[in-house]
């Protein structure tokens, strides 16, 4: 009888004589991350990995979820779908996830959804998206369009006038803002003088600025990246913005560099901004940095995606187990810090946060107005499903 403790004994000294912690020691909670490492929109992927990586190792220098270290697995999406929800099976299958943080485009989330549901392992969705999903197994942790557009439009319309001109991608995610933009305009007194949705093989945009320079909006309600990202400076160069104001969806620092100093005084609404002077947001920032680099650029999508980490952490420790259905049951209603303030989960798995209109200043973001907290109104109810 003696002999399981003398082993267990031996075993706790090999533990201390390798100088490991008994959280070292102890089987990880393994956690999924589907995101772009290549395909086009990997600067997103690589801000979302460090703060999925700093969020870890604070969490493991705490001493772990319940005893137990915090491994984050990560698996390159490639930006395209198919790849995806190969991922996302290997992740569940192979490695044996308890949750699954990603991916970051509208078109890999619809793929990835349904194995997140067939498996049913939470997904933790940390970018900003047209909403229009509730599922038990999918949670929303960055923001629907009250959020950011239902924010941005009544201070645009109230700063630079009511008459907007919409261009866009020729994808999912800039069709439906566009879609729940028409009524917020029109609610607003507003005019749509023009829609485009650009194809991603222009290169000249000429035309398209002489366009919508002919509709004389007084704002452009933008939401392109990647391939149609060369529009502002080109637009900037020939004189659209003197008239014209930038209210750019999906807006992030991470962004910035593309526009080699063109586009000042563009607007967005964002759940964070890295030139903030609140004094957590800063102390963020500076972990950031010391981690990834003093030069590293900070986005919200490098908080979004570390909020996913600290809320798991929360349901699990509410839960008081590892187990993929109660911590889904846990994580609804759960109300966690963040570096902006406290984020609540709601009923529907939609997060409520403070939020920020900021604009593009210098090389930067700053902002131009804190908004305070803002529920979600995520256009569905859990109970639909």
């Amino acid at each position: 009888m003696a002999l399981p403790s003398i082993k267990r004994m031996a075993l706790a000294l090999l533990v201390c004589g390798a100088g490991l912690s008994s959280v070292d020691a102890a089987e990880p909670i393994r956690v999924g991350a589907v995101l772009p490492f290549s395909g086009g929109v990997e600067l997103y992927g690589q801000q979302a990995k460090l703060g999925l990586d700093l969020a870890a190792k604070e969490i493991n220098a705490a001493g772990g979820i319940l005893g137990r270290p915090v491994e984050v697995m990560y698996a390159d999406d490639k930006t395209r779908p198919a790849s995806a929800e190969a991922a996302m099976r290997k992740l569940i299958e192979s490695d044996g996830v308890v949750a699954v943080v990603g991916p970051i485009t509208s078109a890999n989330l619809n793929a990835i959804v349904p194995i997140a549901e067939s498996s049913k392992t939470p997904l933790l969705y940390a970018t900003n998206f047209e909403g229009g999903k509730c599922s038990r197994y999918v949670f929303s942790f960055s923001t629907v369009p009250n959020q950011d557009m239902g924010q941005l439009l009544p201070y645009m319309n109230q700063s630079f006038g009511n008459t907007y001109f919409l261009l866009g991608a020729d994808r999912v995610w800039p069709h439906q803002m566009f879609d729940i933009a028409k009524p917020l305009i029109e609610k607003l007194g507003g005019k749509i003088v023009g829609t485009h949705y650009t194809l991603g093989t222009e290169t000249d945009f000429t035309p398209l600025i002489a366009q919508v320079a002919a509709a004389k909006p007084r704002v452009l309600l933008f939401a392109l990246k990647g391939d149609g990202i060369d529009f502002i400076r080109q637009a900037d160069d020939k004189g659209l913005f003197k008239e014209t104001t930038v209210a750019f969806l999906g807006l992030s620092e991470i962004d910035l560099g593309i526009f080699r100093g063109k586009g000042q005084n563009m607007h967005t609404a964002v759940p964070s901004v890295a030139t903030s002077d609140d004094p957590a947001l800063k102390a963020f920032v500076a972990k950031v940095r010391a981690e990834g680099g003093a030069d590293v650029l900070v986005s919200n999508y490098v908080m979004t995606h570390y909020n996913t980490l600290i809320a798991l952490r929360g349901a699990i420790k509410k839960a008081g187990k590892v187990d993929k259905e109660a911590i889904i049951d846990a994580m609804a209603g759960l109300v966690f810090p963040s570096p902006t303030g406290p984020v609540t989960i709601d009923q529907n798995h939609y997060a409520t946060m403070n939020m920020f209109i900021a604009k593009t200043q210098g090389s930067e973001l700053v902002t131009v107005r804190a908004l305070g907290q803002i529920a979600p109104q995520p256009g569905c109810k859990l109970a639909d499903r």
